[in-house]
């Protein structure tokens, strides 16, 4: 490592510790290590310029963005909570499992686990707080944790940032999400279930049968989204990004004609938002495209996978290597800065041991989705304790059952690839 990287992480980690944003901090210290290293800091524009144009699926960012923000802003969310109150309310923990096959319907529209906990979480909290059913750290503890189910359910916004760094297939990524995102559902559920035992929560009423059919048709428009997207997809009607754009469009669509439930003060705010978390994304996807330069030139991919090969790990040890990383960094970096930054120093190292790239990205992503209800800087937890003043304290003390639980289902997954692999494979994929 040249004395101008060490500098340029100095300036980095100094920045951050002062309370600048990651992404700032590392656009001042890429300048920082072109000035020192004697090369021109036009470097860092061209860098930007050249990833951003050249990088046609970083469009289906901001368009999954637009069309989860538009569900929240209609009452796209109360039909989907009818529907799943109609379904699994009257079990055992009704309101909790409400709360996760919410979580899974609903991320196969927004592709965003801020976007989940934010349009679902104040909501459903409210359902089960109401006449003191669940305790409100619970409420929002389970709520976060059903939130990371999100990203793993296509579609998703850290797939589209992996496969913009890994050169992987975003299709195969996408398809590959479906079984663990059910299998992190699964295993939510089966807590929840002996949580409340432990809570002795009582069973809400069951449903009229006749009030179903109802219930079902109204949510039926928004329970399309998913279907409409796979088949976009994987029936090559559409490319991954192009499908982002049908989503949005299809948001509106409902939003705006079905439901009727959007007015334009809203939709004026839904871009005004839309635009500045694009912007956010961005941001930090041009300060690692001018790092990723940095790394490369100083050769450090290549430095990294010599010395993880030198330890002589088999391709599980690895991989819990790699899990122990990302768990630790998803603490602290939201996921996207991690995917960025740490993913292109391990790709060599993957590669040079088999790993298969869509099991590696789906893990990754599974990881970082953890890392945002893992105390005490999990991303989610901060997101429910202000939307709905529930105390820190209270959620995170809930919060950690769900935690062991996800963590179990990522052990399922590294251990056992064909828990990720299988649904590409039935698509074709040779990996």
């Amino acid at each position: 490592m040249s004395a101008e990287f060490t500098f340029c992480l100095l300036v980095v980690f100094t920045l951050a510790a002062l309370g600048m944003p990651v992404a700032l901090s590392m656009i001042i210290g890429a300048i920082a290590y072109l000035i020192s290293s004697g090369q021109d800091v036009a470097l860092a524009g061209e860098q930007i310029i050249q990833g951003v144009y050249n990088s046609f699926i970083l469009l289906a960012v901001p368009l999954f963005i637009v069309a989860a923000n538009i569900m929240n802003a209609g009452t796209v969310t109360e039909r989907l909570l009818n529907f799943c109150v109609a379904m699994v309310g009257h079990l055992r923990g009704g309101l909790g499992h409400v709360n996760v096959v919410a979580s899974l319907i609903f991320s196969g529209m927004s592709g965003s686990a801020v976007a989940d906990a934010a349009g679902l979480g104040k909501v459903v909290i409210g359902m089960m707080t109401k006449e003191n059913r669940y305790p409100p750290g619970y409420a929002a503890a389970i709520t976060a944790a059903s939130a990371t189910i999100g990203p793993i359910i296509p579609p998703s916004i850290p797939m589209v940032i992996f496969a913009l760094v890994s050169d992987a297939s975003i299709g195969y990524l996408f398809i590959a999400g479906l079984v663990p995102g059910l299998l992190m559902g699964a295993v939510l559920m089966g807590m929840n279930s002996l949580q409340s035992t432990r809570l002795k929560v009582v069973k809400e009423p069951r449903i009229a049968l006749r009030a179903i059919p109802g219930i079902t048709w109204r949510a039926f428009p928004a329970l399309m989204m998913p279907a409409i997207l796979l088949y976009g997809i994987y029936g090559g009607v559409t490319t991954p990004t192009e499908a982002a754009a049908v989503a949005a469009a299809y948001a509106l669509f409902l939003a705006a004609a079905v439901y009727r439930s959007i007015s334009w003060k809203d939709l004026v705010n839904v871009f005004k938002h839309s635009a500045v978390s694009s912007a956010s994304v961005g941001l930090v996807i041009s300060a690692a495209l001018i790092f990723n330069y940095i790394v490369a030139t100083e050769n450090i991919p290549t430095q990294v996978a010599e010395l993880l090969t030198a330890w002589n790990l088999s391709t599980f040890e690895f991989l819990l290597l790699v899990n122990l990383i990302y768990l630790v960094l998803g603490c602290l970096l939201d996921a996207t800065t991690v995917i960025l930054v740490i993913v292109p120093l391990l790709i060599p190292a993957c590669r040079e041991m088999g790993v298969d790239m869509v099991h590696f990205g789906v893990i990754t992503v599974v990881n970082l989705m953890i890392g945002l209800v893992t105390p005490p800087y999990g991303i989610l937890l901060f997101v429910i304790n202000g939307t709905t003043k529930i105390p820190l304290a209270a959620i995170i003390k809930e919060v950690m059952p769900f935690v062991g639980v996800l963590i179990l289902a990522l052990l399922a997954m590294t251990a056992l690839p064909d828990v990720v692999l299988f649904m590409p494979r039935l698509l074709g994929y040779a990996g």
